[in-house]
């Protein structure tokens, strides 16, 4: 099979980049052919024998005309047409697999592929993995930025609620385009030519629903993770987040808490906005971002991590990465977090924003070692699906079944 994967980032920048990559190993290794098309961009690692790829876009940087012609482009890109069109020609994918499109590719190039298809009458499955909630939030994330309340008003297709609110980067103009973009490939339909849409979880397939259109297409299916081995770890006394220090991840919240609860240690490693308001509090250890054999000591030594995030995750790994290392998960109540932790086995719950309801919970599991030390040892029972499983699921979606 021929999988032509999209997305607009060709080079490491992301969660979906990741995605896109293993995807691609796990596919050739079973004999499959892989080619990409994206952006061009001096970190490109992957991509197509006929090296078409559209134009860096910086939208921070650049000329001054190319500033100007940024609002067209990101709603309608010819040059991504015609771009793809070369690779369509030459490659003759079966499946084009789309991730991250909106805004440097734009939805343009799925009218491409359904000319070609027509032109040539090559079947070719046009398959969408949702990393958000774009189709139906036009910046994305369901949150409005100027207030960090969680917002629903754009779903149903009601986009002009984005412009009203100025939910893009708190942008009049910004969010006038995002506005734009979106209600024009409404009313152009574009999307009814997605024969599946993946969504990373069972609470994003929700939000996705709301559009008549894409609940007839949509699966649910988590993000696969790599399976790690199992080694029940002497445990140190100190509960850990690691993750972006910033208001929607729930830092001021649990900062709050932290302070309530002094004979409590906490460890935070990461990096973010909010990060001198964590470096003033004595029970905090901030260690900075970690990657590789550090974080995973972390994780797997503490007696509990905490995922307190205020917005609607889909699939964080993270909680997934906690597990996995024999690590319990205290986990906020919102979007996909609950679909990842069995309550009162691998982890617990609270409701997200609720620092009462976080300090009792937090104390709870502190106080009772013999309790997280179950939770650890229950871990080992987690089946979150590996690349092979993932993988076997995928290629079901690409052949129609």
């Amino acid at each position: 099979m021929k999988v032509l994967m999209i997305n607009k980032f060709l080079y490491p920048n992301g969660g979906s980049e990741t995605y896109i990559f293993k995807l691609g190993d796990y596919l050739k290794s079973h004999g499959h052919e892989v080619q990409y098309f994206g952006m061009e961009h001096e970190g490109r690692c992957v991509g197509n024998s006929v090296n078409a790829y559209t134009s860096d876009m910086d939208f921070h940087g650049g000329s001054v005309l190319s500033k100007l012609t940024y609002p067209i482009k990101t709603i309608y890109s010819s040059e991504a047409r015609k771009k793809l069109r070369l690779v369509l020609d030459d490659f003759q994918p079966d499946v084009c697999h789309i991730n991250n499109f909106n805004y440097q590719l734009t939805p343009s190039i799925i009218l491409e592929i359904v000319k070609w298809r027509k032109q040539t009458g090559h079947k070719c499955r046009v398959v969408f993995t949702a990393h958000d909630y774009q189709l139906v939030c036009p910046n994305h994330m369901c949150n409005n930025p100027n207030t960090g309340e969680n917002c629903e008003k754009c779903l149903g297709g009601h986009f002009l609620k984005c412009a009203k609110g100025k939910c893009i980067h708190g942008s009049t103009a910004k969010s006038a385009i995002g506005t734009m973009e979106a209600v024009f490939w409404k009313l152009n339909g574009v999307y009814k030519y997605i024969d599946t849409m993946i969504c990373c979880s069972e609470f994003l397939k929700t939000k996705m629903d709301t559009n008549p259109l894409f609940a007839k297409k949509t699966v649910a299916l988590h993000n696969f993770v790599d399976k790690v081995e199992w080694k029940e770890v002497p445990k140190k006394d100190y509960v850990l987040y690691f993750g972006r220090f910033s208001k929607e991840k729930g830092i001021d919240t649990l900062t709050k808490v932290c302070k309530e609860l002094p004979d409590v240690q906490f460890i935070f490693a990461g990096t973010g906005p909010l990060e001198e308001a964590i470096n003033g509090i004595p029970n905090i250890k901030n260690v900075g971002f970690q990657k590789g054999a550090e974080l995973e000591k972390l994780i797997r030594e503490a007696r509990f991590s905490i995922y307190p995030s205020e917005w609607y995750e889909n699939c964080p790994f993270s909680v997934m990465e906690s597990q996995m290392y024999g690590t319990p998960v205290l986990g906020a109540d919102i979007g996909g977090i609950p679909e990842l932790i069995e309550v009162g086995k691998t982890g617990e719950l609270f409701e997200s924003g609720n620092a009462a309801e976080l300090k009792e919970k937090i104390r709870h599991l502190w106080s009772d070692k013999g309790l997280t030390d179950q939770y650890s040892r229950d871990c080992k029972d987690i089946s979150f699906d590996d690349i092979e499983e993932y993988g076997e699921k995928l290629m079901k979606i690409y052949q129609g079944k």
